[in-house]
């Protein structure tokens, strides 16, 4: 049975997949709020768990894609940042799944 955070794993990447899509400016500041939260409640998670490596990228995420100081990549650098992390998320979907 998938577990209900291995699903918001997949939403997000499914979600950052849109953004390759040309979408109103609010579902890209959704996105990044979505994913800041994301990326630190799994960033506090891995330390806990103290796995250094995932800790240390999903903290380096959150602040990337946090919304308040914005950080101006334009818009094929972020299209590149979109489909990597959604690929990471997705690894990490699996990487959880077969470890059950």
């Amino acid at each position: 049975m998938v577990e209900k955070k291995n699903i918001i794993l997949l939403l997000l990447a499914i979600a950052l997949l849109v953004c390759l899509a040309p979408m109103p400016y609010g579902y890209y500041v959704l996105i990044r709020y979505a994913t800041t939260i994301l990326f630190g409640v799994m960033a506090y998670g891995y330390f806990q768990d103290k796995q250094k490596g995932l800790y240390i990228t999903c903290l380096a995420l959150a602040l990337l894609f946090q919304p308040f100081m914005k950080i101006p990549l334009g818009r094929m650098v972020w299209n590149f940042v979109d489909v990597v992390v959604a690929v990471f998320l997705v690894c990490l979907f699996f990487r959880k799944k077969s470890s059950d």
